[in-house]
Parts: structure tokens; C-alpha cells; sequence
């Protein structure tokens, strides 16, 4: 049972956003596509991601620090009470200290009637034990089980619902998060191993795939679009493609390569509700053996100089 804190390498005080952080970039080294010839870091990833999704689990984080749980989410015994003898410790003759360092007498039981009854307000039953609420170790839910999703380009960028096929055989139709991404991760309850107390979860990381044209710039989209000579020199509309559907685009008249318009609303959706834009970068694409280009060139003059702003 590994300390979170220790797996993702930060402080007990750490905000979320550097626990965010921390992650990203463990799971970046440690994504299996990665490490193919290594099962080593196969397994730290599933650590890290399981580390992750208890600290940013508020309540589970809580009791992680109060010391009620485990570092796998598994309840911790109470006062470290483990019902053997600590090693080395002695009491009265006949008797002995228990793991928690109450000393108890030579018939072997600890009365802990008093502490139980200052610290929880009575805990004996009219028969004179204990409540049963009271050292009794809950039983521990099955392991939480970690899933790779490869997201494509555009169902990410349009949140387009994931089937997703789990360890049991069975289906179900997940529904992207706003603000998605590589490293997000989505968490699916009693969706996991099953155990004595209950099932774990199950943990669904994101890879967001790479696209033929479209590139990903923080919540917009990103687009090289080739255009013609005359479309630049003339202008004109022209058919675009975005993530959503092809859309027309008013090319200026004189465009240069590198010019950059805008399409609104059509990037990524943001966490607020809102998306981000498509830019589309046009880029002059001139047919390398063209005889009557090469015979309009030859008979036009340009006398500018485009380069003089850089003194050559």
C-alpha cells in the first residue's frame, strides 16, 4: 500500500492543480505505447493513476490524511490495532502491551472500556462488551481496475459519446467530459474488481489521437488550408473543413501565405460551457511546372522589395 503523496512525487499540502500536474507528466513517461518493452512501467502507470484518482477524490483524500484508509482506499485499523503483540514490549508479569500500546492483563483480552467510553461517549452494550460498530475492521471493496481509452481527434473535439467494452463483456456508452483531454481520466463506480466489501471502480484514462490535418491548440483547432493562386490574388469562398462539418471561408483578396482567419465556435469544448475557435492558417500553393504561370511571371514585374523591413 503505497503513499499517494510518494507516487506522484508531491507534498501532503499540494493544490490540485499540481497533483494534476504531477500526473500528467508520470503519465506521459509511463504510457504503456511507451514502454512496450517494459512491464515495469505498465504497472507504475496503473499506481499513479490509482494514486491520482484518490487524491482528487476530495472525500477519499480526506480520510487518506486522517489516516482512516489506506493508500489502496482500504480502511486502516483503528489506533493502529492490529491484535498482535508489539515487538520487544513488556508489561506486568502475565501480561504483555498489544499493538497499539495498551497494556492488558495475564487473561490476554485489552479492556478498553474506558478509552472507548472518553473518546466515542459510551461504546458498551448492556451486556458490557463493545458496540459492534467498534473493532470490527470493515470488509475491503475489490481492487479499482484502470482502462485505456484512444479517443479519436474529432469525438473528442465534439464530445461524441465512447463505447466502451469492460472486463465483464458488458457495454456501456461513455459520455466525453468538457474540457477533454490526454491524462483526463474518468472514473466509473462499483465498476471494478469485486471484493468482500463491495466492487472498486473502475478508472478510464483518455488519449486524445492525433489527426491527418487538425492539430490541437489548447481548447482551439488548428489548420494548414492550401489555396490557389488566383483564390489568393482574386479571393473568393472557399470550402473548409472543421470539426463539426465543412463550412465556406471568404478568402480576402491579396492573401499572402501564413494569413490566419478565424472560425469561431468551432475548437474544443471548454469545462465553462463554451468552445474554442478553428484557426485556419491559408497557405499559397503554387503547381511546380505550370508553363503559363511560368510565362505570366516572366512577363510581370514586381518592383517591391518584401524583405526590406529586415534590412536585407
Amino acid at each position: 500500500m503505497a503513499d499517494p503523496y510518494q507516487t506522484l512525487g508531491v507534498a501532503r499540502g499540494a493544490s490540485e492543480a499540481d497533483i494534476k500536474k504531477a500526473y500528467r507528466k508520470l503519465a506521459k513517461e509511463l504510457h504503456p505505447d511507451r514502454n512496450k518493452d517494459n512491464p515495469k512501467a505498465s504497472e507504475r502507470f496503473s499506481q499513479v493513476t490509482n494514486a491520482y484518482d484518490l487524491l482528487t477524490d476530495k472525500d477519499k483524500r480526506a480520510r487518506f490524511d486522517r489516516g482512516e484508509i489506506d493508500g489502496d482506499g482500504n480502511p486502516a485499523a483503528p489506533f493502529g490495532y492490529g491484535g498482535g503483540r508489539a515487538g520487544g514490549a513488556r508489561g506486568a508479569p502475565g501480561g504483555g502491551f498489544n499493538s497499539a500500546g495498551f497494556e492488558f492483563g495475564a487473561g490476554g483480552d485489552p479492556d478498553m472500556s474506558d478509552i472507548f467510553e472518553g473518546l466515542f461517549g459510551g461504546g458498551q452494550t448492556r451486556g458490557g462488551g463493545f458496540a459492534s460498530g467498534f473493532g470490527r475492521r470493515p470488509q475491503p471493496r475489490g481492487a479499482n481496475v484502470t482502462y485505456r481509452l484512444q479517443v479519436p481527434f474529432v469525438d473528442a473535439a465534439t464530445l461524441s459519446p465512447q463505447r466502451v467494452t469492460l472486463g465483464d463483456g458488458k457495454t456501456i456508452d461513455l459520455k466525453l467530459p468538457a474540457g477533454v483531454e490526454t491524462g483526463t481520466q474518468m472514473k466509473l463506480g462499483g465498476k471494478g474488481e469485486q471484493g468482500p466489501g463491495g466492487a472498486g471502480d473502475a478508472i478510464v484514462a483518455i488519449e486524445v489521437q492525433g489527426h491527418r490535418f487538425f492539430t490541437r491548440d489548447g481548447d482551439d483547432v488548428r489548420l494548414d488550408l492550401p489555396i490557389t493562386l488566383p483564390e489568393a490574388v482574386a479571393g473568393g469562398a472557399v470550402r473548409v473543413p472543421t470539426v463539426d462539418k465543412a463550412v465556406m471561408l471568404t478568402i480576402p483578396k491579396g492573401t499572402t501565405s501564413g494569413k490566419t482567419l478565424r472560425l469561431k465556435g468551432k475548437g474544443f469544448h471548454k469545462k465553462d460551457g463554451s468552445r474554442g475557435d478553428q484557426l485556419v492558417t491559408l497557405m499559397i500553393d503554387v503547381p511546380a511546372d505550370d508553363a503559363a504561370l511560368q510565362q505570366f511571371v516572366a512577363d510581370w514585374s514586381d518592383a517591391r522589395n518584401p524583405r526590406g523591413a529586415m534590412g536585407v
